[in-house]
């Protein structure tokens, strides 16, 4: 992988990590157009996707950073150093524990399906193209069946496992993290901004430990310059997916996620008939 390609696959996850398109699928496509995914080793990509997405991580952390300061200590205040009842804990506070009780979910299933996650089900385009059309689809019944009226304020412990489970579909390649958890959101009637606010800070948890769990285990088979393309792309990723993160809260403010619906159907359309073409091997 040459430095200008890293960059680019940079750019690509953090610009998708964070819009509801799937980064597994526009990376593993740019990826395969480029000729760096060996089939033979698909851990290896896997890794990198994992390691990468430390940088759009960075991204959440730097962007959301005063909010994250005080849910972690209001947190702390309200739990440990004097409790208060849950019903009345601040909002920063109860969010701790709506981060928590929404990650158990990807825990449990990240773990228990982390054989398959590293095999070469991520690489399958086939796999990609029906996720894209199937959850885009979810999305758009959400879109129509929501009915917005609960901003962060008011949401339960039962809304964040619920999006905590939607968030576990992300582990389905082409899915999308932002994509399932802001379907799950509305779903639960939050607006659209509010979804994707907690969809944000309810990645912080899943991608930091992927992330430090596959760093650890792609350093086995990197040398020097392939830890330097690494490096580079991680760093992309978070200068472009802060401006993801800008862009999609402000576009939520006033429009729906139509455009991105229907990209994500024409996208897993149109590889469904290259597939079926030939044009592009699974």
């Amino acid at each position: 992988m040459s430095i200008l390609q890293a960059i680019i696959l940079g750019i690509v996850q953090g610009l998708s990590e964070f819009l509801p398109i799937s980064s597994t699928a526009h990376l593993t496509l740019t990826g395969r157009l480029m000729g760096v995914i060996n089939m033979e080793h698909p851990e290896q990509w896997t890794a990198f996707i994992a390691v990468i997405q430390l940088g759009t991580m960075a991204a959440v952390v730097i962007y959301f950073f005063k909010d994250i300061l005080n849910i972690i200590k209001e947190f702390l205040s309200q739990n440990l150093f004097k409790r208060v009842e849950f019903k009345q804990q601040s909002l920063h506070a109860r969010l701790g524990w709506f981060i928590i009780g929404g990650t158990m979910p990807i825990v449990v299933f990240g773990l228990g399906l982390k054989k398959i996650i590293e095999g070469t089900l991520t690489k399958n385009l086939l796999v990609i193209a029906c996720s894209l059309i199937v959850l885009a689809v979810v999305l758009a019944i959400a879109e129509k069946t929501a009915k917005f009226k609960k901003n962060i304020v008011d949401m339960s412990l039962k809304d964040a496992i619920i999006i905590g489970i939607a968030q576990s579909f992300a582990l389905i390649p082409g899915a999308s993290r932002s994509g399932t958890t802001i379907t799950g959101g509305l779903f639960c009637g939050l607006n659209r901004e509010a979804a994707a606010r907690f969809s944000f800070l309810l990645s912080i948890p899943a991608v930091f430990a992927s992330g430090l769990l596959e760093l650890k285990e792609s350093l086995k088979f990197m040398d020097k310059s392939a830890l330097t393309a690494t490096m580079l792309a991680t760093l992309a990723a978070g200068l472009s997916g802060y401006l993801a993160i800008d862009l999609l809260l402000k576009f939520l403010r006033k429009r729906s996620t139509f455009v991105f619906i229907n990209y994500r159907i024409v996208l897993g359309v149109l590889l469904l008939i290259l597939l079926f073409k030939q044009v592009i091997l699974p």
